[in-house]
């Protein structure tokens, strides 16, 4: 099934992410540089509309792809990372710092075989 789009409650006791972090930080700027649209259309075909449970965030798939290839990390360790890092959650697109595993490392090792070759080429 398609990712479904994030609805967030509006919530008075949270801070949002961009007033917990630096804003010139690189991968803030970088996080804004990136056409995640062209992500979302290239890889939203590979998901049946109404089949399955729904599907992750692409954006976070890429950005957990992307952070792995840059820190050198397993899949393990980038969702562990993840938890932690105020600016890896912002790059990956959430507008809250989150306190829970986005997903299961073993997600992206499926993540990568449903992209295949071609679809990590395509994120290069």
């Amino acid at each position: 099934m398609r990712p479904q789009k994030k609805q967030t409650p509006s919530d008075l006791f949270r801070s949002h992410l961009e007033q917990m972090i630096d804003l010139r930080y690189p991968l803030v700027r970088l996080s804004k540089q990136i056409d995640w649209t062209a992500f979302e259309k290239k890889f939203g075909t590979l998901y049946t509309p109404d089949f399955g449970r729904p599907g992750l965030p692409i954006r976070l798939l890429v950005g957990l792809t992307y952070l792995s290839r840059i820190h050198d990390l397993s899949d393990e360790s980038v969702v562990e990372m993840w938890l932690e890092n105020p600016y890896w959650q912002y790059f990956c697109g959430y507008e809250y710092f989150q306190h829970r595993f986005p997903l299961d490392p073993s997600s992206l090792v499926r993540w990568r075989k449903r992209i295949g070759t071609e679809g990590m080429e395509f994120l290069l």
